[in-house]
């Protein structure tokens, strides 16, 4: 008996140090690794789909699932991000070379307050143009020189990104061939019940298509139109800013209004009334309704978590794991909170005395 508890310890020993070791060799690529599962279980339905359809091979119905993924959701990604980094370098060196004229941008602003305002501004001592303007023209100068960076830098890892690339790329076929299998066994492997384990490998598949398919699709679609109606108004940096707001819009209770919302003021108390008119009224009727029609048919009511829970989840995952973080906190709280849930049930009841 002794020696059977010290073999099931000796083994729990190994696998623990094991499974640590193969974490850390994945660390590397953990990012390949994460959106390779994250896009097999969003186009796992299609690679089903596929295959009741037509009968192919298993490896067959992967390639092609793989390369309507590629098409629809990779390579597009690509293409923006190159042209973002652009952008910001345009930008930077508009900005350097005095071209784009922020400390202008803002003495037209305060000029166009109300003068009840302006001392209120002056008041609180957030009136001094000089040093508004010196934190506005250096907050713009390190935000574009970012992107601007980018260049170098994507540059210099240019090879790395080539190997992550063709790392999620083939971890994907497996995942789309072999992902049912994979799943049986991981669920076998968990010492909960059936129930408890379907549970939460339901919880864990809505919450990542709620979150990609759902957030993503309307945060593209608010950038989309926040960055046409930039362009239609001329406005410097068009596709810099719908990067902007389609990032803002995966954010409850922020949304894309942050950004095009100032804008809209800025020409109305400046004198161009028929920009701002129309910014404001394209902003508040068509950018705005795009959260309130699509959010509920995309996301529904899947992740079931309270717009605060997402919120604080999504600020922390990117403030901990980056821009892959607005998928991983919701998750994690997500399992969190249902991890909880069935604790919670499992306890037993205490009966009080009648």
């Amino acid at each position: 008996m002794k020696e059977t508890t010290v073999q099931k310890r000796s083994l729990l020993i190994l696998l623990g140090a094991v499974t640590l070791a193969f974490i850390w060799i994945l660390l590397p690529f953990y990012g390949a690794v994460f959106w390779a599962v994250i896009l097999g279980i969003i186009f796992a339905p299609m690679q089903r789909r596929l295959q009741l359809k037509f009968g192919w091979q298993r490896n067959v119905t992967s390639l092609c699932t793989l390369s309507v993924c590629l098409v629809i959701a990779i390579l597009p990604v690509i293409i923006i991000s190159a042209l973002l980094v652009q952008e910001g370098a345009v930008l930077y060196e508009s900005i350097e070379s005095g071209k784009l004229d922020i400390a202008g941008y803002i003495t037209q602003f305060k000029h166009g307050l109300p003068m009840s305002f302006q001392h209120l501004l002056d008041r609180f001592g957030i009136g001094e143009l000089n040093g508004l303007q010196d934190k506005a023209v250096k907050g713009a100068m390190q935000g574009s020189q970012f992107f601007a960076s980018q260049v170098v830098t994507f540059g210099q890892g240019t090879f790395e990104f080539i190997v992550s690339f063709f790392i999620m790329l083939y971890l994907l076929f497996f995942f789309l061939r072999d992902g049912a299998e994979l799943a049986r066994k991981v669920r076998t492997a968990v010492p909960l019940q059936e129930q408890q384990k379907r549970r939460l490998q339901l919880k864990f598949n809505r919450v990542v298509r709620a979150t990609v398919k759902g957030n993503l699709l309307v945060a593209v679609t608010q950038g989309a139109l926040g960055g046409f109606i930039f362009w239609f108004l001329d406005i410097p940096s068009a596709l810099l800013w719908a990067v902007v707001m389609a990032f803002l819009s995966l954010l409850p209770a922020v949304g894309a209004g942050i950004v095009w919302a100032p804008v809209a003021l800025y020409f109305l108390l400046s004198g161009y009334v028929w920009q701002g008119v129309v910014l404001a009224l394209f902003g508040v009727f068509v950018i705005g309704l795009v959260d309130n029609v699509l959010r509920p048919i995309l996301v529904g009511k899947d992740t079931k978590m309270p717009d605060y829970m997402i919120l604080i989840s999504t600020l922390g995952g990117m403030a901990v794991f980056g821009l892959n973080g607005f998928v991983i906190g919701p998750l994690i709280a997500a399992l969190f909170m249902s991890s909880w849930a069935i604790f919670v049930e499992s306890k037993p009841r205490i009966q009080l005395p009648s």
